[in-house]
């Protein structure tokens, strides 16, 4: 059978375009704790020290798998009936619209829960990726997962557009509170299709005893990893993950907004070309990333898109100066977003070919969270680096570049030690499709 009508089985199954609602979703709230916030931050006069670090407010995605065994194991009493995924899935969207409308009501001014709130959405928005993984794993076989992943980034990106050029542009004829407004509006939207989703069929484990339902939900999990790799290459495999993107994440947030505004864009030159152009590259090189794993496997096109990931933030060294230049702007996030997206696609199919499906929740988030975590910290720091440096931007975003040598090293001493993806190689990833069920 040729591949072309199994790739068209797998874009058109139904679960397909329910992660696109959900892809939505997921991308909804992150840059408005992060890189659109930034800008309500700058606009209100907040020093840029401090605006890098509340916009960090994001790193809580970088710990989700703290509370992801809640998400795993434990289903919710009113909205149980959903079952296991849907209901932790409104949960979380409905957390986040009322999150947003809080923000609204109280804006900075009332800086110190501002930012908690800040903090509650972003707590929110993790949570809300927990359970979008989770679904998304277990839904479909892994033969169909690269259609959902697609599928899943069309709809976040187009959210990404939503929350970043729709709110810049609102802001430029609306004041911030009715933009977050608007945008905690939106998640009505993914919340009806969650509503009208199904409910992946897995029978899940429960457990007698707080024991051993600990055990199960929270040390087991991680003991499967290690059982499956070995300590040894398990270590290093975490140790990739956290290298893998952590320039992609070190421009994701609070410097990014403020870089442009001192560069002499206007808000809405930023979301005509970052927002809108950009994301539309972006989801090209998502596609492009799709095709190369179907086309080469996992390993090749990572390690492809992990170098042109690094080497694109040195495209943003021709914007310091620049003086509002359209051109280099547009040529900038043609090669940033490219690379954006084709390192997004490879990433997520190496991270879910690592999950054992009975520990879907829990795992996942432990490698999504990982993957984000050290380019977090460094944009933490960002607004201090740029401030402390002699070279300002131009510094931080060299480092941003060099940071991901190590993730080229890593490559190269784990791909003859560890197969996904079908792959040759000393160890197997787990693909393990379980059906769970009361001992």
């Amino acid at each position: 059978m040729s591949a072309k009508p199994s790739a068209w089985r797998a874009f058109a199954q139904p679960s397909a375009w329910t992660m696109f609602f959900f892809g939505f979703a997921s991308g909804l709230p992150f840059l408005l704790v992060a890189g659109t916030l930034a800008y309500w931050l700058r606009e209100g006069g907040i020093e840029l020290k401090e605006i890098t670090m509340i916009a960090s407010a994001g790193m809580a995605y970088s710990f989700k798998f703290i509370w992801a065994p809640l998400v795993d194991r434990w289903r919710l009493p009113l909205l149980g009936r959903f079952g296991q995924r849907r209901g932790w899935l409104l949960l979380a969207m409905g957390a986040v619209m009322l999150g947003l409308l809080a923000m609204a009501a109280l804006t900075p001014e009332r800086l110190g829960t501002f930012v908690a709130l800040t903090l509650c959405v972003a707590f929110a928005g993790a949570t809300l990726d927990i359970a979008v993984d989770a679904y998304r794993v277990e839904i479909a076989p892994a033969s169909e997962q690269g259609a959902l992943v697609a599928t899943y980034s069309l709809g976040y990106r187009i959210a990404l557009i939503a929350s970043g050029a729709l709110a810049l542009v609102l802001a430029d004829h609306a004041a911030w509170p009715v933009v977050y407004r608007v945008m905690a509006a939106l998640m009505l939207v993914p919340i009806v299709a969650c509503l009208l989703a199904k409910e992946p069929e897995v029978i899940r484990v429960r457990t007698e005893g707080f024991a051993a339902g600990l055990r199960e939900g929270v040390v087991e999990p991680f003991a499967d990893f290690f059982r499956r790799f070995g300590s040894g290459i398990g270590l290093v495999v975490l140790l990739f993950i956290l290298s893998i993107k952590i320039s992609d994440q070190a421009i994701v947030g609070g410097i990014i907004g403020p870089f442009y505004l001192d560069q002499g864009f206007s808000k809405t030159q930023i979301a005509a070309v970052t927002k809108v152009y950009g994301i539309w590259v972006g989801i090209a090189g998502a596609f492009l990333g799709g095709v190369a794993v179907a086309r080469w496997g996992i390993h090749w096109p990572l390690l492809i898109a992990i170098v042109l990931g690094a080497a694109s933030n040195l495209l943003y060294l021709v914007l310091v100066g620049a003086n509002g230049d359209i051109g280099l702007l547009t040529l900038v996030i043609s090669g940033e977003n490219l690379a954006q997206g084709f390192l997004g696609t490879a990433a997520v199919a190496y991270l879910s070919a690592l999950v054992n499906q009975r520990y879907t929740a829990t795992q996942y988030a432990l490698f999504s969270s990982l993957i984000m975590l050290p380019g977090k910290v460094l944009g933490f720091f960002s607004g201090a680096i740029v401030e402390s440096s002699p070279g300002g931007y131009a510094t931080y975003f060299v480092i941003t570049a060099v940071v991901a040598v190590p993730a080229v090293l890593l490559f190269f001493w784990l791909k003859p030690r560890v197969r996904v993806g079908g792959e040759d190689g000393a160890t197997a990833a787990g693909d393990i499709r379980t059906k769970e069920r009361r001992p």
